[in-house]
């Protein structure tokens, strides 16, 4: 080899290797995503009317409620970074009306073709207060979604417009992953106004249902967690004397075997007169069919059968040892929380036994109470997770019960903590933390807890209490790890397999 073909040579090698070192890393690839889309102006879902399956259906801005029909589904458009095709229920791509490029053309579904009118550049948009808002730019015109007239009304057809960062034209993906592989996020509270929270992800949605104090019974539904915090709260029940007149709260649903199957049965408590404390009962509802949202038919006022002289409220849901057991709390000058053995979901099968009573300094703050039992299995071990002190004083907390074997019925059979497991964090801002409940991530590898708080010391117990959620592990002796509350706006991961 000659020297200049040496030097050649060494010259291409230097400069390849100096164009390695200086070229950027690659672009973590797209990935699909299921998310609704939620306008900046007004608060309103892209929506499919009544989730038609016609092509050429036009598209609007409508109230979220958490319906399928709201739900997008994002593929990656191949070797073209943030572009995404966007389906609809029906499986139809969202088009730009006959390719059109002028301003106001309509947003429809139609058939997928692959075609750059269906085909979606997502550009991030800053939004203070929140996150993973975007632009919806068409591939093909280069303008942007907007309710027409950039107006915030429901419902408002869909156009394409010149893009801005105004008038409508940025919108909330909450289910995106930020474009590349990575997790989401999400910031608490998942509703503003959620006392006595009960969560449960079920076949790839989050439901959610908290105390309301009125006639009606709601629940809001979700792909995703941070989705929860913008979706309308439905009414799936409206009760009615003497099952309910006013005061319904502390509400669970549970998947439980019945003579026709599984079903959902949800638990509530209410008066039979309006705010009337005194007649605040346990009630249960039954589900048509596997959907956790109903409908729903009142089943039985779920009373005990010998000691029907008092107030009961907060039910809870054990089932150990192949047993049904109802949890609760009732008044005898102070709050014991009781267990009362159920033959089916909403019969009992015994009168009430006393399972927990106030006793530790901690649970009696403002008033000596033990409520809002709640049950935490793993690796064969069962827990009661219970709120101590009255609710009107921000020692409100968690406390905890294990399971030693034997009889559930008897009170020796659980083991009391000494110290309460979760309670106010004043560096975060987190008062009174409680009535809790628990739910697995979507792949089930992860566990959770959903519970109320104020974030103020001055909050007390009424509607101003806010939906929470958070992340929680064990330690190595099998007992749960349930930190620190959390304060509010702090990004979250998501829940894993979002």
């Amino acid at each position: 080899m000659t020297r200049s073909r040496s030097l050649s040579v060494l010259t291409a090698l230097l400069t390849l290797a100096v164009a390695f070192l200086v070229a950027p890393p690659p672009a973590a690839a797209a990935v699909a995503f299921t998310s609704t889309g939620v306008n900046q102006n007004g608060g309103n879902c892209v929506d499919l009317p009544d989730g038609s399956p016609a092509n050429g259906t036009r598209l609007r801005a409508s109230t979220c409620d958490g319906g399928a029909h709201q739900n997008l589904v994002f593929t990656p458009v191949p070797g073209a970074g943030d572009t995404y095709t966007i389906t609809t229920r029906s499986g139809q791509c969202v088009d730009v009306h006959g390719a059109s490029t002028a301003d106001d053309a309509a947003i429809i579904q139609w058939p997928c073709h692959g075609g750059t009118n269906q085909q979606w550049r997502l550009t991030r948009v800053s939004v203070t207060g929140t996150d993973k808002t975007f632009q919806l730019v068409s591939a093909g015109s280069g303008k942007c979604v907007t309710p027409s007239g950039g107006s915030s009304a429901s419902p408002t057809d869909l156009v394409q417009l010149p893009c801005s960062t105004a008038n409508g034209r940025v919108w909330r993906l909450p289910g995106s992953t930020g474009g590349g592989t990575g997790p989401g996020t999400f910031t608490n509270p998942l509703s503003q106004h959620g006392p006595d929270p009960w969560l449960t992800y079920h076949d790839g949605y989050y439901y959610l249902a908290t105390t309301t104090w009125n006639s009606t019974i709601t629940m809001r539904k979700a792909a995703t967690l941070a989705g929860l915090a913008t979706a309308t709260d439905q009414v799936v029940f409206r009760l009615t004397r003497p099952n309910g007149a006013g005061t319904m709260w502390a509400p669970e649903f549970h998947l439980l075997d019945g003579p026709n199957g599984k079903r959902w049965y949800f638990y509530y408590t209410a008066g039979r007169e309006p705010y009337d404390l005194n007649t605040q009962r346990i009630h249960v509802l039954e589900s048509a069919g596997l959907d956790p949202m109903g409908p729903y038919t009142f089943k039985a006022d779920l009373l005990d059968p010998v000691q029907d002289n008092t107030w009961e409220l907060d039910p809870g849901i054990l089932r150990l040892n192949g047993r049904l057991y109802l949890l609760g709390t009732y008044y005898n000058g102070s709050q014991p929380m009781f267990i009362r053995p159920l033959s089916n979901p909403w019969t009992a099968a015994g009168t009430r036994r006393v399972l927990s009573t106030p006793t530790y300094s901690w649970e009696t703050v403002g008033g000596a109470v033990n409520e809002g039992a709640e049950v935490l299995q793993r690796g064969g071990r069962t827990f009661i997770v219970y709120s101590a002190s009255h609710c009107s004083t921000p020692d409100y907390k968690l406390g905890m019960l294990t399971y030693n074997g034997g009889d559930p019925l008897n009170s020796s059979s659980w083991v009391k903590s000494p110290n309460p497991v979760f309670q106010r964090s004043n560096a975060n801002g987190v008062y009174g933390p409680g009535h809790n409940g628990f739910f697995t991530s979507p792949d089930g590898t992860e566990d959770w807890m959903v519970y109320h708080a104020n974030d103020s010391a001055s909050g007390g117990c009424d509607m101003n209490r806010s939906t929470r959620a958070q992340k929680f592990t064990w330690n190595a002796d099998g007992t749960p790890d349930f930190g620190t509350p959390v304060a509010l706006g702090v990004p979250l991961t998501s829940p894993s397999g979002e």
